[in-house]
């Protein structure tokens, strides 16, 4: 089971595991579709502070990341 960390950037989860967009894009984050916004502020967003920015509840995320295989860690001081 892969282990993802909340305060890696998006850039990089989606680059190690692309099925991620996908998931992240259902969640609500639009804006992955655009890959020139993926390479550039994906380059800095973490998932903790996409989910802050997009006001989706960052135990939201991870539920769905860990419903789909993922071990998430990072986000027990939330």
């Amino acid at each position: 089971m892969p282990i993802i960390n909340v305060n890696t950037t998006v850039y990089d989860l989606i680059s190690s595991y692309p099925v991620i967009k996908d998931l992240m894009i259902e969640l609500g984050f639009k804006d992955l579709k655009n890959p020139a916004l993926l390479n550039t502020a994906g380059r800095y967003m973490t998932l903790k502070k996409g989910a802050k920015l997009k006001k989706i509840p960052l135990e939201k995320i991870i539920e769905t990341l860990e419903k789909n295989g993922f071990t998430v860690i990072g986000g027990e001081d939330e």
